[in-house]
């Protein structure tokens, strides 16, 4: 009997081995298999193994394999060639998986002109589209698909498809048609006409899909006469964030019809905003949000579209451009001609390009340098995107399955390390700065740049101008890297300096201006934000030139909105039923946007501020025919509001003209004292007053190059004033809780001065 419960008991242990180890072979499955050469294969597990054997693998088109090399849960096998130009399925114990090409990819490389030239006889194309299978050229005289030229093109060794057709073609349009390899996670153009991604300048039709055609045109006759570059020190800039259509589409601009809201309008001699606004101000740099040719459109709001729909933008628009389409192609919404007429054709004649030129020189003769914020970390979401046409699988980032990542939160991010990405990018950063003479950029969600782009970026930029201005928005796909833009000798926007002066949010999140310290804050860090954030002080930057110190930005709030709601004298969740009533700054908010000024223009590092603060613009949501509950509400995020909500309201302006008035003062006052933008950290002297959180910094003329000591209190304390004991001497008062400016408001004697609630001073001796 035992004899017989010991040989079942062993069969039953025999059986439930057998039965487990099956198991477990079962539960094997191939996590990813990608192309790392063109002879390897390599192929991601889920789990570790034992018995894998070569036989167990078998490719669909049939290649011959060689050997298996086993690397931890990675198996590599290695093959005969591999045709890149069609797809291949691995097969595997009865599964399937789609291979895809990765590290291979890499290889392709070309120094080749990309795009359209031409010599004195003949017209050269070229697309790099290293997996395409057939390429052709379609050429266009007056933009009309169904009467195009077509024309094969041949492909080189680096993935370089070209054909050369004798003759110029100005005048004309041309895009291109590309076969790849099938498959499910593949989206080759097929029999949609794409334009080139090295287009100079496109024209597109007013729809979601954003279909363009580029267009064949000879620039190279503009004259810019004696223009150049306007070179300014990092430490010296004062920058003005704005964008091409806010500045001048709202009436109170006083721009003639024909030229609302275009780059023609921005240097209109006779208008009340645009150039004549900025020049009023004093500024020495415009940032202009993105103007490379955008998708402006998204998909109807509320209508399914290949199985999205949309419920988060009733305006289907995006506003402020950082959805881009083309790198190299000027926005031709905002040519004089352009129009947002559905289906109308945009940009048809490219006169954007010398429009826009003509802003650039307009600017640098006012003193004025250029700044472009562009967007290489992803591009539009919804429109026929070149790159997404020509092989998504080298230019964006994608999961195992071949979806697109979208760490960006904008559906799809930019593979900025290949190597063609990466060129494509240095090329457009290089052809504005050569084409355009901008003078530096803003690049958006900087930290999804990979760190070689970053670094070629750098030295090729200041090969052409030494004094190129490079900013970075230095956050980007969940990684936070000031610090380490600032090691590669960039300057980067600086949201430390932002949330503790001004403060995160401002219902539950106030700073420094509010009288509170926001996340840990104290005394010191408000005198590391003042020095340029250091890092020998714990903070961000190796020296104060990389620091971009602003309090808000097209993101978010608006200042003017952030102090009505977190002073509590505008509620952020009713709506606003008296628009004059809401422009126009209570005393207690002036008093807190002259304080936030202050603290602005008086840190070490560059400044910039945004369009619209200087009059404290309230971003009230504007009635239109969108179906948008929120009309009437603070708006916080503004990114699809081509109206009044984002238009600047140069009336506002003058009613707040006090505050426009003291910005101006401080902007002089700043450009004027080089104590106030180049005094070492070490040679700052800080000083405290009686009351709470007063804070005072001494700036002696002898470390700064400047004719004169600098004193700045500040107090920002609603009701009580703060006395501050000051070097002995007379002192000229610059800046107060009235006026600031270059001309003294009266005389102080050294010894005591009280810095009254809720302000600041600025004394000179």
């Amino acid at each position: 009997m035992i004899q017989r419960f010991l040989c079942f008991s062993w069969i039953f242990i025999s059986l439930a081995f057998s039965l487990t180890t099956g198991l477990e072979m079962d539960s094997i499955a191939v996590v990813s298999a990608t192309i790392a050469s063109f002879n390897t294969i390599e192929i991601q597990f889920n789990t570790p193994y034992e018995d894998v054997q070569i036989d167990d693998f078998s490719f669909k088109p049939r290649i011959a394999l060689f050997a298996l090399q086993r690397v931890d849960r990675k198996i590599r096998i290695y093959t005969e060639p591999i045709d890149l130009h069609h797809p291949l399925e691995l097969c595997f114990r009865g599964q399937r998986f789609e291979v895809q090409p990765d590290q291979v990819l890499n290889s392709f490389y070309s120094d080749l002109p990309m795009g359209c030239t031409w010599t004195d006889d003949e017209t050269i194309f070229r697309l790099f589209a290293p997996r395409a299978q057939r390429v052709t050229l379609g050429l266009f005289a007056n933009l009309d698909e169904s009467a195009a030229l077509l024309y094969p093109m041949e492909r080189d060794a680096d993935g370089v498809w070209c054909v050369r057709l004798p003759g110029l073609h100005f005048g004309k349009s041309y895009a291109y048609r590309i076969d790849g390899p099938d498959g499910a996670s593949e989206n080759f153009a097929g029999d949609r006409w794409v334009a080139d991604p090295y287009s100079r300048a496109v024209a597109s039709k007013n729809e979601y899909l954003h279909r363009s055609q580029a267009l064949i045109r000879d620039f190279s006759a503009y004259d810019w006469q004696d223009d150049a570059p306007v070179r300014i020190a990092a430490q010296d800039l004062v920058i003005y964030e704005c964008h091409v259509r806010d500045l001048v589409a709202h009436p109170s601009a006083g721009i003639s019809c024909e030229k609302v809201g275009v780059y023609a309008a921005l240097i209109d001699a006779d208008a009340r905003g645009g150039l004549n606004h900025l020049r009023s101000l004093g500024v020495n740099a415009v940032e202009f949000l993105p103007i490379h040719e955008f998708g402006n459109l998204e998909i109807p709001f509320g209508i399914p579209v290949d199985g999205v729909t949309n419920t988060w933008n009733p305006y289907a628009r995006n506003h402020w451009g950082y959805m881009t389409s083309y790198f190299f192609a000027p926005e031709s919404y905002y040519a004089s001609d352009g129009s947002m007429t559905p289906a109308r054709i945009s940009g048809h004649d490219g006169r954007q390009v010398e429009e826009f030129k003509d802003v650039v020189k307009a600017l640098h003769r006012a003193g004025m340098a250029v700044i472009l914020d562009v967007v290489y970390n992803h591009v539009a979401q919804y429109d026929q995107n070149s790159f997404k046409l020509i092989d998504k699988k080298y230019y964006f980032r994608l999961d195992e399955e071949g979806n697109y990542l979208s760490a960006s939160g904008c559906g799809n991010d930019f593979y900025t390390e290949r190597p063609m990405a990466r060129r494509l990018i240095l090329d457009s950063v290089r052809y504005w700065m050569s084409e355009y003479h901008i003078d530096g950029f803003r690049f958006d969600l900087a930290a999804m740049l990979d760190w070689q782009t970053i670094d070629e970026i750098r030295e090729m930029a200041r090969s052409i101008n030494p004094d190129v201005i490079l900013i970075a928005e230095p956050w980007g796909g969940g990684r936070y890297e000031p610090s380490t833009f600032s090691s590669r000798d960039w300057a980067a926007w600086n949201d430390q300096f932002r949330n503790g002066i001004k403060g995160q949010n401002p219902e539950t999140g106030l700073g420094y201006i509010f009288g509170r310290w926001w996340g840990g804050d104290s005394l010191e860090s408000l005198k590391k934000y003042l020095g340029g954030t250091l890092q020998q002080e714990g903070g961000l930057f190796q020296k104060p030139a990389h620091s971009v110190n602003y309090l808000a930005s097209h993101d978010d709030h608006s200042l003017g909105d952030f102090i009505r709601i977190g002073s509590g004298e505008v509620a952020a969740h009713e709506p606003i039923r008296d628009l004059a009533a809401n422009a126009c700054l209570t005393p207690l908010q002036m008093r807190i946007n002259k304080l936030a000024a202050l603290i602005l223009f008086t840190a070490q590092g560059a400044i910039m501020l945004t369009q619209g603060q200087e009059y404290g613009h309230s971003k009230v949501i504007a009635p239109t025919k969108a179906p948008d509950p929120s009309v009437g509400f603070i708006d916080h995020n503004s990114y699809n509001k081509d109206n009044e909500t984002n238009w600047l309201n140069y009336n506002h302006a003058a009613i707040n003209r006090e505050l426009v008035d003291y910005y101006r003062g401080l902007i002089a006052l700043r450009r004027q004292h080089s104590a106030l933008r180049r005094t070492p950290r070490n040679e700052m002297i800080f000083m405290s007053g009686d009351s709470p959180m007063s804070l005072g910094v001494y700036l002696p003329r002898k470390f700064s190059g400047d004719t004169r000591d600098i004193l700045v209190l500040m107090n920002p304390q609603r009701t009580i004033g703060a006395r501050f004991a000051i070097p002995e001497g007379s002192w000229e008062l610059l800046a107060d809780d009235s006026s600031a400016g270059v001309v003294p408001l009266r005389r102080v004697s050294g010894g005591q001065i009280e810095c009254p609630p809720l302000s600041g001073m600025i004394l000179c001796r």
